[in-house]
């Protein structure tokens, strides 16, 4: 395992680059993002470590980073004070290229689309999630969510399909490709609090009641393009099927505070990580996610877990070259970690 120290600043997400198999960005904020500087890290892993390659000093803090799809230098993040920022890493100067100003409230998320890498997405306290290009000063549409929202994501398959998770206990889902109505192009809302569908199939069984609980974050499969996976503050991972939205498929249970980051695996169908405010990284399968196991019967369980963090580990992500396990966490411990999840699982 590899480690790098972001000294005075907190971890709150980690991202690898699509572009190259040794870098990755980490946006940090001082004073655990309560109040204060933010600061946006490019490292890159060599035989004899991490080792930072540049560093960005911003006036408020960091929550959210994510590479640009189509340009291999630009990294975006998202701050405190509502503002989205664009780097050039090619560049000297320690200034953004660009700047959009937007959001009322802090921009806790942002996500590039994956399919058409022209535009980017942001989401916000202030109950919007917006849609931008980056050549474009403002943004080019705003879908109300009514509540804050803390993670939106692009679907790795359609390019005009997003969702987003909110503190009302909601997955919602876009269409852009829709006529706009009344609607703003939703297409579903689904309860996270639901039964589980293996519970409501079997009426014979009690069926378990979950309270809406603040959702901080969600992931595409991304092999089966019609899954998703769902955290937040009651410690549950739910995958649901948006073919069937009347509940959670799976419910993978074992984290013993809020889960802040998951991420499906992007080399395989099952797997997925995750990153709690319990201190502790765990790899999951949700045993192929047709709510009865897997094709060999295999049911949801945890695979493993890594338990360097001594703080809140807030930020969890995939390599998507080479070995089919390397992964990186962040966290409130100042720490960055590289690791092998297959050692995890033995």
């Amino acid at each position: 395992m590899l480690e790098y120290r972001t000294e005075g600043f907190q971890g709150y997400a980690v991202k690898y680059s699509p572009f190259f198999d040794n870098r990755i960005a980490v946006a940090a904020a001082a004073n655990f993002g309560l109040v204060g500087n933010g600061r946006l890290y490019l490292l890159e892993l060599t035989t004899q470590g991490i080792r930072p390659v540049k560093w960005y000093p911003t006036q408020d803090a960091l929550y959210d980073v994510t590479h640009s799809e189509s340009h291999s230098a630009h990294l975006l993040t998202s701050s405190g004070d509502g503002s989205l920022r664009l780097f050039d890493t090619n560049l000297e100067p320690t200034f953004p290229i660009a700047t959009f100003s937007e959001h009322s409230r802090e921009a806790f998320s942002c996500a590039w689309n994956l399919t058409a890498k022209s535009t980017f997405a942001s989401s916000s306290w202030d109950g919007t999630v917006k849609i931008w290009n980056p050549e474009r000063e403002r943004s080019m549409l705003t879908l109300p969510t009514h509540s804050c929202t803390y993670s939106a994501q692009w679907s790795p398959r359609d390019e005009g399909i997003i969702t987003a998770v909110s503190s009302d206990s909601h997955l919602r889902l876009w269409d852009l490709r829709t006529p706009a109505s009344a609607s703003n192009h939703l297409q579903l809302q689904i309860p996270l609090h639901a039964a589980p569908m293996s519970a409501s199939a079997n009426s014979a069984r009690p069926q378990p009641t979950f309270p809406p609980n603040e959702a901080l974050t969600h992931d595409w499969n991304k092999y089966r393009s019609t899954v998703i996976a769902v955290a937040g503050v009651d410690r549950i991972i739910r995958t649901f099927d948006i073919r069937q939205p009347a509940g959670p498929m799976q419910l993978l249970q074992g984290h013993e505070y809020a889960v802040r980051k998951v991420a499906w695996s992007p080399h395989a169908a099952d797997l997925l990580l995750s990153a709690s405010y319990d201190m502790t990284c765990r790899v999951w399968s949700d045993g192929g996610g047709d709510g009865k196991g897997g094709p060999g019967g295999m049911m949801p369980r945890e695979m493993g877990r890594m338990g360097r963090h001594t703080e809140f580990a807030t930020g969890v992500d995939w390599c998507l070259f080479g070995a089919e396990g390397w992964a990186a966490s962040c966290g409130w411990d100042e720490r960055v970690c590289v690791f092998d999840a297959r050692m995890l699982m033995g």
